[in-house]
């Protein structure tokens, strides 16, 4: 009975404890995201060069007019992830098409019109503006030589040719208005599609190893690599006119943002779109100088986005220091609650089981779904980043905690209960310190992993070292890529370096490795 009735006062000291710390994380994720101050305006852009233009263009122009903080979240990922984000109150205003408006977003086939449009979207709090002078569009493409050697002219012509091979962006893949309603339209029965990054499909058929890819009408790569576009012949595809989406509210929140959208409006031609998108991929030009070059063509004066750029050692200290900010936390908080679970695991077979499971389950989550997931429910910026963080964090430190406590010898526990110590002084004296070697073994594995995880958070706007990864990807820009990689690459190593200094502190002399210093 004394035994039961000490295991069930560890147990519930154990519990309170967990609790306690979970309340922790909670209060040190709210701290970590601060409110959004007054008068600010977030403008959001999709994962490629035109959508950072558009974007910066009006961020810059929208600072021109004095509104007080503007911010300019890219590499938002796709269509559903940056409209979310507008839904929720996370971005204010984005570019957008109205093709995709009504596929994607309305999921509305027969071409809406847009007062349609902005009629139905008007009921979910969203505004549609004017276009702003320019059609992007899809099509596909071929080489010139494939061209030639299959005589291909038209979107029907493919159809005779099912051997060759597509290269086509993920989302084209799966939007009805992309490849699964083109190839019912058309009879295609291609045997050889795979998915493919934008900006590698281009690579991808100029080396050869594509035949077809889906492009954008806008592409300044179209004429540089000498492509010829198929004459849709059946006209599936819509219009593709740039818009502004925007939240209704801003209207009177913030006037001047609306005002500035609409000093774009019709103001934009397909060729200067081409233009401002070549300097970027061509000339290797930064998106916010090409944007100030676009805003000179269309308005005759620049915004300002020249003066907010920030050179290279500023950006990369600001994102690796925001990298740090993003795994500390989320590392922080997977100890406090990792550890007492782990310690909970060890009271019966039944609790390690469901532990460990649950543990493990959340480990098997593709990354980007979860950060899909997440959104809905926490919005886009640090804090799904840091949930899903702290989730892939804590298998690891659970696993290590358990298995250093349930493998210490059964000597060393009863004897620690025989001299009187109560539950408490049992766990805190006897059994951390002897699995400490363990413990620290699972939080160093969970950093480590946590560095190289954390550069998907620019998928949501969290930013890190994944920011200049994804634009190095999207330009084909290796020394961009370089830039997030190579400091991800060496703080995954500092950090290694400093737990393996930690150890000599948190495990006791005489459990340490015999290679480890004393």
């Amino acid at each position: 009975m004394r035994r039961a009735t000490a295991a069930g006062l560890a147990l519930a000291t154990t519990a309170r404890l967990a609790l306690a710390l979970v309340a922790g994380l909670a209060l040190a994720l709210v701290a970590a995201v601060p409110a959004a101050a007054a008068g600010t305006v977030t403008v959001g852009s999709k994962a490629f060069p035109e959508s950072w233009i558009l974007g910066e263009g009006l961020a810059s122009l929208t600072r021109a007019t004095g509104v007080p903080e503007v911010r300019h979240r890219s590499n938002l990922g796709g269509t559903e992830i940056v409209y979310q984000a507008l839904r929720a109150g996370d971005v204010d205003v984005y570019p957008e098409y109205t093709g995709t408006i009504a596929e994607v977003l309305l999921q509305d086939p027969g071409r809406p019109s847009l007062e349609a449009m902005r009629r139905t979207l008007a009921a979910r709090g969203i505004g549609i503006s004017a276009p702003l002078g320019f059609n992007d569009s899809y099509a596909l493409a071929v080489s010139a030589d494939t061209q030639r050697r299959y005589q291909l002219r038209t979107i029907s012509d493919l159809a005779r040719h099912p051997d060759l091979r597509f290269g086509l962006t993920h989302e084209f893949i799966g939007r009805e208005d992309g490849f699964p309603g083109l190839a019912r339209r058309y009879d295609l029965s291609s045997r050889n599609v795979r998915g493919i990054q934008h900006e590698l499909a281009y690579e991808a058929i100029a080396s050869g190893k594509v035949d077809v890819i889906d492009i954008y009408t806008t592409d300044a790569q179209i004429e540089h690599l000498d492509l010829r576009v198929l004459d849709d012949d059946r006209g599936f595809f819509p219009r593709y006119d740039a818009v502004w989406l925007y939240r209704l509210d801003l209207e009177h929140r913030e006037p001047r943002a609306l005002a500035a959208m609409r000093r774009l409006e019709g103001r934009i031609d397909e060729a200067a779109m081409i233009r401002a998108n070549a300097r970027v991929v061509l000339e290797r030009v930064p998106f916010a100088q090409s944007a100030d070059s676009l805003l000179l063509e269309a308005l005759g004066a620049a915004g300002g986005a020249t003066a907010a750029r920030e050179g290279l050692w500023r950006a990369l200290l600001a994102d690796t220091a925001q990298h740090l900010r993003l795994v500390a936390i989320s590392l922080l908080a997977a100890i406090l609650v990792g550890v007492p679970l782990g310690v909970l695991a060890t009271r019966s077979r039944p609790l390690a089981a469901v532990t460990l499971s649950a543990a493990g389950l959340l480990q098997t989550i593709p990354s980007l779904a979860l950060l899909a997931f997440l959104i809905p429910l926490l919005g886009i910026g640090v804090r799904p980043a840091l949930v899903a963080l702290f989730l892939y964090s804590l298998l690891p430190i659970v696993r290590n905690t358990y298995t250093g406590i349930a493998t210490i010898p059964a000597a060393l526990t009863e004897s620690a209960a025989a001299i009187g110590l109560s539950p408490g002084a049992q766990l805190f004296r006897v059994r951390l310190p002897m699995a400490s070697p363990a413990i620290m073994a699972g939080i160093k594995t969970s950093a480590v992993i946590n560095v190289g995880t954390a550069t998907l958070a620019a998928l949501i706007g969290a930013g890190g070292l994944g920011d200049p990864i994804l634009s190095g990807i999207q330009l084909r820009r290796t020394s961009l890529i370089l830039q997030g990689a190579i400091p991800a690459a060496l703080l995954a190593l500092l950090v290694q370096w400093g737990f393996e200094l930690l150890d000599r502190i948190a495990i006791p002399r005489g459990l340490r490795l015999p290679s480890e210093p004393t």
